[in-house]
């Protein structure tokens, strides 16, 4: 195999022999390199480097004649050889190269796309993922949190406003800071700070979620809603302590009674009477309402499933006359649902009338207070309002039949009426109601 020196003009005339498929011309001055000529192919030479590998032969190709200079050529045979020397296969470095040329790109498009992520695509990703696993009301809290505004109301044309994080819906994930968080706070903090409480935990545990799934993690390092500033920006909650004592129970019973919608007024009766969450309430079923043996309500309990309370003969009798449109006892022709939705309109102009402030889970409160009056039994009243039972005695010893959860119902219902100077006498064959 003739070696000599490669020169441009040697390099230029070279050709494949005849008769030959492919010819090497051997270079004298880096062991390995070689031009191949082709037969047929003048114009497609290349540098070539030959050596042997683990006791085998191995040739790569370094390049075409009209691209490479002889110099190049011979520095990229020495660096061939370098590899070699410290035992690479050039070909598997090559591969191995070229594979993670590939991988970088992908990481680098991965990344970009990463970046450019926004809180708001992030959180539509979040509710899907984790509905599953929510309640309804919490899945809707995160939904309301985010919506745009500018949407149509149920009861009013004046349109939606943003969500509490509406704001920070477009800004990329990666630029949620904590310096952007406590700004928001203080925007929305100085407005509604109480759903902005809500707001912020809810974002704190979006962004865990966020540090945990393959495309968003390492985006955040820290949760940025962690913020201790953007705490003391929102402030504490204040205690709400709002209930109805005693000698306020004629004033607001007979400014509920003149509401002109009977469900309503109904539904709002039955939440002081019974202590039952707002919202258990607007979801009961008539199948749920048993008026035999002394009356029964099935509650849908967000604790423990379902839970079984008597029903009192005055709120047995205003729920026998509501008028069953649909499946549900407090049922609303004009709502999606078919059932209430949002008394509180009503139920704020009946305080206004009777000189209070109330809400609706003050009503709850008030069942709770006023039971303390006839000294019902803590227990009792915890368990017809579906509070969890606290101490070991309450949860693994005392299981309280119905009848005995009823004859403290009865009692305080009776006493409610009594203070609201309402007369009640239930007659044999049925309910009647006196003024």
């Amino acid at each position: 195999m003739a070696k000599v020196k490669l020169t441009a003009g040697r390099v230029a005339k070279f050709q494949c022999e005849d008769g030959k498929s492919q010819s090497f011309l051997w270079c004298d001055e880096v062991p390995g390199l070689a031009v191949r000529a082709l037969s047929g192919n003048d114009t497609n030479k290349r540098y070539i480097f030959q050596a042997k590998v683990n006791g085998k032969s191995m040739r790569v190709t370094i390049g075409k004649v009209s691209v490479w200079t002889i110099g190049k050529a011979q520095d990229e045979a020495r660096r061939l050889q370098v590899l070699i020397d410290q035992g690479n296969d050039p070909r598997q470095v090559k591969t191995e190269k070229a594979a993670a040329k590939v991988a970088d790109a992908a990481a680098l498009v991965a990344r970009e796309a990463r970046e450019t992520v926004t809180v708001g695509l992030a959180w539509g990703e979040y509710l899907k993922a984790r509905k599953p696993y929510w309640g309804a009301r919490h899945h809707d809290d995160h939904v309301e949190m985010m919506q745009p505004g500018g949407g149509k109301r149920k009861r009013s044309t004046k349109p939606t406003e943003p969500g509490v994080l509406a704001s920070l819906a477009t800004v990329r994930l990666v630029d949620l800071t904590p310096e952007r968080v406590n700004e928001w706070a203080r925007v929305e903090g100085a407005t509604r700070a109480g759903r902005a409480r809500l707001a912020v935990r809810l974002l704190r545990a979006f962004i865990t979620w966020c540090s945990e799934q393959k495309d968003y993690k390492g985006i955040l390092i820290d949760n940025p809603a962690k913020s201790k500033t953007a705490r003391e920006i929102l402030g504490k909650p204040k205690s709400i302590d709002d209930v109805i004592q005693k000698e306020q129970l004629p004033a607001w019973f007979a400014a509920v009674k003149q509401i002109g919608n009977p469900v309503i007024s109904a539904y709002l009766q039955a939440l002081i009477l019974t202590g039952a969450r707002p919202n258990e309430l607007t979801a009961l079923r008539w199948e749920d309402a048993d008026f035999r043996h002394g009356g029964t309500l099935t509650i849908r309990d967000k604790v423990e499933g379902l839970r079984d309370i008597p029903l009192p003969p005055y709120l047995a009798q205003l729920l026998a006359a509501l008028p069953r449109r649909n499946g549900f006892v407090f049922s609303s022709p004009t709502a999606k649902g078919g059932h209430l939705i949002d008394p509180h309109d009503a139920h704020d102009k009946a305080c206004t009338i009777a000189g209070l402030e109330m809400t609706l889970y003050g009503l709850r409160r008030s069942f709770a207070t006023l039971s303390e009056w006839i000294e019902m039994p803590a227990g009792i009243a915890a368990q017809i309002q579906g509070h969890k039972p606290s101490g070991v005695r309450e949860k693994h010893y005392i299981r309280r039949p119905l009848d005995l959860l009823r004859m403290w119902h009865v009692k305080i219902e009776s006493w409610i009426l009594n203070e609201a100077g309402i007369q009640f006498v239930p007659a044999q064959a049925g309910l009647r109601a006196v003024k």
